[in-house]
């Protein structure tokens, strides 16, 4: 894992950003740790946090909902510590 992809971010939404734009529903949410990005779970039905990472290759999310503070790396497919947790900007609203 590279470190350098863990970063300080701001959440760039208060709910999974695609699902927002479309009016779908999300199961829990993951928060990219390289921009900020919010995106639904793999639970979810449009898996948009992988998806976040197949389009950008920022391998480093951390469980967002509520901020749980784990880590997950998409290119090794194993739990990564994280320096810190990311504060929610909330509320977040609960879908399912």
């Amino acid at each position: 894992m590279d470190r350098t992809t863990v970063r300080h971010v701001t959440p760039s939404a208060k709910g999974c950003e695609e699902c927002l734009k479309i009016g779908s529903v999300w199961v829990h949410l993951r928060l990219c740790r390289e921009c900020g990005h919010v995106g639904c779970c793999d639970d979810s039905p449009h898996r948009h946090a992988r998806a976040h990472f197949h389009d950008t290759r920022h391998p480093i999310i951390e469980g967002y909902d509520p901020p749980e503070g784990w880590g997950w790396c998409y290119i090794d497919e194993a739990f990564v510590p994280l320096p810190d947790r990311t504060p929610q900007i909330g509320p977040i609203p609960r879908f399912v």
